[in-house]
């Protein structure tokens, strides 16, 4: 197998990587949605929310290799933007949703005007095989009733995918019966349509699947980046008159998170391969999460030591890399 990146998606890469250098801010405030929608909007522009529409939406007609290698540069940038909303609901419903909720929705979220993300996690349960989220079927509809938790960008969503019972709905988080407390979603007996399930008997696993390898793709790109980060730091940094990457101790730790993120890169690659070619991907997918589960916050640590007290400095952007690390090591090592 070749995991080499093909023209369209090094020039992905290559655009992903300009459009953040140009348009990211720290600096300035979030919008109302809690994320960046300056550079979200700019990365609308650049064609980049577009890749895994359909060509007969007006899209790429792309996959999820392609969205992976910008969830990866998103990653690497510390984006703050709601990366995971393409993994959670761009990829599922381009794959499970009904003609009309995608001509409705994709379209939307490919213009930047529209957050679809989903509740794959439940609490004590991240990534829950067998959601505790009940559906029961009522008069044509569905009522829907549990606790979700780790939604990202719950409230500034047009719709969340929520697994319940045996199917995945749409639900508005804004209906009769929706809680919404930073990124945990309660439902009380919430009503929605037929017409809100998407389809396929496999919808759950879809979902599931789609989810772990976004977030996989991101938490590789954010290894990277703090690596990165740090690499600049160290051979810039002087102690006694040397760059501190001169230094025996200090090569032997920056190798170590080296071949941490190499590790974690080569394993979401290729978790991310797998399913992208119609393959059984869950192995791979399980060893990619156990990888960045483990591996990935020592290596942040290690980052954090090596940068001093510079890297505790929230003015400092090691931080970003370290907050999003925690999180997803967090929701990946069920």
């Amino acid at each position: 197998m070749d995991f080499t990146l093909d023209e369209a998606q090094r020039e992905i890469a290559g655009l992903a990587a300009d459009v953040l250098a140009r348009e990211i801010d720290f600096g300035r405030p979030p919008g109302p949605g809690g994320y960046d929608e300056q550079v979200w909007r700019a990365l609308a522009k650049a064609g980049l929310l577009n890749l895994a529409v359909p060509a007969e939406l007006g899209g790429d007609g792309l996959g999820l290799a392609e969205v992976a290698v910008l969830l990866t540069e998103l990653g690497r940038a510390a984006a703050p933007v709601p990366s995971l909303t393409l993994a959670f609901g761009l990829l599922p419903l381009a794959a499970l949703g009904t003609p009309e909720q995608r001509a409705w929705l994709l379209p939307e979220i490919a213009s930047g005007d529209a957050l679809v993300t989903a509740a794959p996690h439940e609490p004590s349960a991240p990534l829950a095989t067998r959601p505790e989220t009940r559906a029961v079927a009522e008069s044509g509809r569905w009522r829907l009733t549990g606790v979700k938790t780790n939604v990202p960008f719950a409230a500034a969503a047009t719709r969340v995918l929520v697994p319940a019972g045996t199917g995945v709905f749409l639900v508005d988080p804004r209906a009769e019966g929706v809680t919404v407390a930073g990124t945990t979603l309660r439902l009380d007996g919430v009503v929605v349509d037929e017409a809100d399930q998407l389809g396929g008997a496999d919808a759950l696993e879809v979902l599931r699947r789609y989810a772990m390898a976004g977030m996989l793709a991101l938490g590789d790109g954010a290894l990277a980046g703090a690596l990165d980060l740090t690499t600049r730091h160290v051979a810039q940094r002087h102690q006694f008159g040397r760059p501190l990457a001169t230094f025996q101790a200090v090569a032997q730790q920056i190798a170590d998170v080296y071949v941490a993120s190499r590790t974690v890169h080569l394993a979401a690659l290729s978790a991310v391969w797998r399913l992208h070619t119609g393959r059984d991907p869950q192995p791979d997918l399980d060893v990619a999460a156990y990888w960045l589960a483990e591996e990935a916050p020592p290596a942040l640590a290690t980052c954090h030591h090596l940068h001093g007290g510079l890297g505790v400095d929230i003015s400092y952007p090691l931080h970003r890399y370290y907050a999003q690390i925690k999180e997803l090591s967090a929701c990946l090592s069920s």
